[in-house]
């Protein structure tokens, strides 16, 4: 089973940016987040909607500001930090490169007992595990 979100108007706002409640989501009037719950319902003509960043929720979270609580945009941070031009030095000619000689390896292979009816490794006791015969 798949669980996923669900889309709606929230997710086409951008992320720190104030737009007017009333250019997003119709509805009744509402109350700015700052003033509380005890404030009076403002019309949403009145109010900004704000999408801020969450740490757990790729999503976000969307808020209603008034205009004396709405908060300036953010900035845009940079993802990765500026470069910075290497030195570069000269290169010198190329030296001619031969490839090292392959020595042989230095484990040899190990020749394992088989059962010759079953054809799979015999333990070190001589026995094999699947049929029990005794190899050797």
């Amino acid at each position: 089973m798949k669980i996923v979100a669900s889309s709606d108007w929230r997710d086409g706002l951008p992320f720190d940016k104030p737009v007017r409640v009333a250019d997003v989501a119709e509805g009744e009037p509402a109350r700015c987040f700052s003033c509380g719950a005890d404030s009076a319902p403002q019309d949403r003509t009145e109010l900004w909607a704000v999408k801020h960043r969450h740490p757990k929720n790729h999503s976000g979270y969307v808020r209603f500001y008034c205009d004396t609580h709405v908060p300036a945009p953010q900035p845009v941070a940079p993802t990765t930090p500026p470069r910075r031009a290497a030195a570069r030095r000269p290169r010198s000619a190329p030296a001619e490169r031969h490839p090292a000689p392959r020595r042989p390896s230095a484990v040899e292979e190990i020749v394992r007992a088989k059962c010759p009816d079953c054809f799979i490794e015999v333990s070190a006791t001589g026995e094999c595990g699947m049929c029990g015969q005794r190899v050797g």
